[in-house]
């Protein structure tokens, strides 16, 4: 697919963007070359190919899932201004 330079300038306009008048043509050029990109990249096969979360093919570090601080909601609801029924109460600040 290429891009004109009227289509780039409509896409400009559609994402709010300002682009300088001498760079429209160039920016028409470098889209309509990353949309023949992907046109190619969608015509692969693909067949066969396991889907991966991250291109290096990392592991996460992960920690155990447990508890280090202690459940002190009870002494924070004791001190708080305003509660009800276990939840905090807060001034109104939208109308």
């Amino acid at each position: 697919m290429s891009l004109t330079a009227n289509d780039v300038k409509k896409i400009a306009h559609l994402a709010r963007l300002g682009i300088a008048e001498q760079d429209v043509e160039h920016y028409a050029k470098d889209l309509s070359g990353v949309l023949e990109l992907m046109t190619q990249m969608g015509q692969l096969n693909t067949d066969g190919v396991t889907p991966m979360a991250h291109p290096l093919d990392q592991m996460q570090r992960l920690r155990e899932d447990a508890v280090t601080e202690t459940d002190q909601r009870d002494h924070f609801q004791t001190i708080a201004p305003q509660t009800e029924a276990g939840l905090y109460l807060v001034p109104k600040v939208i109308d």
